[in-house]
């Protein structure tokens, strides 16, 4: 938490309000599912958030401009050139996945909390944004929250606990006039498990969760507080053409899916950012973004081909990288032959040159994945590192399972998409170390919208026995027991460990971060174990910039602070 929070702390009655006194609450309806509600209609919109992620470290870290020699520090137009399509600008449908939250909605808007993005030696951690503190209850259900006073939305109204009400309405209320079932869809799996929210005091509210919620002050990072005066004035239907929030950032206008300019916010809380004004166009073509950065079109690139890095090096960019929770991996069908036998999930674990695929295809862009948990979060222990490239253990677990002579599977791999690297180069390398020791596989693409869709239906496209993509497992902790839980709305596999259900679900209702880790911990070294995935490579996040580009901080996170970006004129 930030210095000017309080520790985390248990009390029976909110400060101020004896025994028996409640305040005017905002339950929702009677009979309204609690969890996960309309997880369906969500499709692309949480599936994609779910499967995309992407993490830095390799050609340089930490920071991508120190400064330039004289001349002014601050100021400057920031053009970024992102991989996949823009996200709707209305708070938390977005629909872009984690790189629109990061590069637009997190600019526009701020929750209650926040990442804290300063650092780049260790996993981003939770701190105060539009709350100062928070308190917990001994029923580990009922959270308190200390308001932060002063905080003016870009249009210059005031934030306050009757703004928080005002947007909770609308995620949560189907009554509210300004709800909508995209809104209520895409805030299920961060404020669905919220059950009553109360007013206290202009700067304090209190959130009843439906369960304990360990990780509550991390899911209200996510749930996005836009101006209740501009949604008023545009209704719901028309406020993603002028959304207005809190954050660093204003919107200026936007071409709908191509492009949207941001206007430095000079009364943002946190002091106003440096840059004038931050553009985000969409390049999801790799040639095309590397090019755009050679012309000045762009300053800034995510993901740069990794062939493409020596030669823009060589012309002066910088290319900033960093660990962070990222798995490119295969989701393998363990409910059916052969997948089904752990024996078989493993030979094919062996099977991989993960070093090659590192080092060879992706220019030190990426990292060997040998277990189930990413070197960049909490959950890693180098001890737990078991699956190196061994062919000959991979075909005597094979002729142990009753496959010496192999056998034929299918795969379906994304064509491109957020946080998915060069997939069908990466699908095609993993294709022929399964050849070398009997497995062939036939590789279907489709792009990425359809196989984020169908996952989302809890179907594969193309009908193949695995999917190829990346995600991220802890950039909120809300979606883990999606990826590895029993029973998950999404297709992952059908993978299924009591144990592992049993450790999420001590993790999950836990507010102590220390024993939330260790029962996170060991349950990914039971799913490293199970081998339910092929764990292939972590990303290392590269974002390649042009010379006149400072002051970026790359954290080990998906998200990134742009408050201390600026760009030499």
């Amino acid at each position: 938490m930030s210095d000017d929070e309080e520790p985390m702390t248990h009390h029976q009655h909110p400060p101020g309000h004896p025994p028996g006194h409640r305040p005017a609450a905002h339950p929702l309806p009677a009979g309204r599912p609690r969890h996960r509600h309309r997880l369906r209609l969500r499709a692309a919109g949480l599936a994609a958030a779910l499967l995309l992620p992407f993490a830095a470290a390799g050609c340089g870290t930490g920071s991508a401009a120190d400064g330039t020699a004289g001349g002014a520090r601050t100021g400057g137009t920031l053009v970024i050139g992102a991989t996949g399509k823009l996200p709707n600008p209305d708070t938390v449908i977005g629909g872009a996945g984690y790189e629109g939250k990061r590069l637009v909605s997190f600019q526009l808007y701020e929750g209650l909390t926040r990442y804290d993005l300063s650092k780049t030696d260790g996993p981003a951690e939770i701190t105060a944004a539009l709350a100062t503190s928070w308190k917990v209850a001994e029923d580990r259900r009922t959270w308190t929250f200390t308001l932060r006073k002063g905080v003016k939305f870009q249009d210059g109204t005031a934030f306050d606990a009757d703004a928080v009400v005002f947007n909770l309405d609308r995620y949560l209320d189907e009554k509210s006039p300004y709800y909508t079932d995209a809104l209520g869809a895409a805030a299920g799996e961060y404020a669905g498990g919220i059950t009553t929210y109360t007013k206290l005091a202009d700067d304090r509210i209190q959130l009843v969760t439906e369960k304990p919620n360990g990780h509550f002050p991390q899911d209200l990072a996510h749930v996005l507080i836009a101006s209740p005066t501009a949604v008023r004035k545009t209704g719901s239907a028309k406020f993603s053409e002028h959304p207005v929030g809190t954050g660093p950032f204003r919107f200026v206008q936007q071409t709908a899916g191509e492009q949207i300019e941001l206007a430095r916010f000079d009364g943002y809380w946190r002091g106003a950012p440096k840059l004038d004004k931050l553009v985000v166009k969409a390049l999801p073509d790799a040639a095309a973004r590397t090019a755009a950065l050679r012309s000045g079109s762009v300053n800034w690139i995510e993901y740069p081909n990794p062939d493409d890095i020596p030669s823009l090096e060589a012309d002066g960019a910088k290319v900033v990288t960093n660990s962070y929770d990222h798995l490119w991996y295969w989701i393998l069908d363990t409910a059916a032959e052969p997948w089904s036998d752990p024996r078989v999930r493993r030979a094919a674990n062996y099977a991989i040159d993960r070093e090659a695929i590192a080092e060879e295809l992706l220019h030190g862009t990426a990292e060997p994945a040998r277990q189930a948990a990413p070197p960049g979060t909490f959950a890693h222990d180098p001890a737990d590192d078991t699956y190196d490239h061994d062919p000959d253990k991979a075909r005597a677990l094979l002729a142990e399972a009753g496959y010496a002579d192999g056998f034929t599977t299918s795969v379906t791999v994304p064509t491109g998409g957020s946080g998915n690297l060069v997939p069908v180069p990466i699908a095609e390398a993993v294709q022929r170390d399964l050849a070398a020791v009997g497995i062939e596989v036939e590789i279907r693409t489709t792009d990425w919208s359809t196989l984020i869709s169908a996952e989302a239906e809890g179907q594969v496209a193309r009908g193949s026995q695995a999917i190829a993509q990346s995600t991220t497992l802890f950039q909120s902790e809300a979606l883990l027991p999606l990826f590895i839980g029993t029973d998950s709305p999404f297709w992952t596999g059908h993978y299924s460990n009591p144990q592992v259900d049993e450790l999420l679900a001590s993790a999950g209702a836990s507010a102590d971060q220390a024993a939330r880790e260790a029962d996170y911990t060991q349950a990914l070294e039971l799913v490293t174990q199970d081998a339910p995935w092929l764990f292939v490579v972590n990303d290392r996040n590269p974002r390649a910039v042009s010379p006149d580009v400072h002051g970026l901080v790359q954290p080990q996170s998906w998200f990134l602070d742009l408050t201390t970006v600026w760009v030499a004129r």
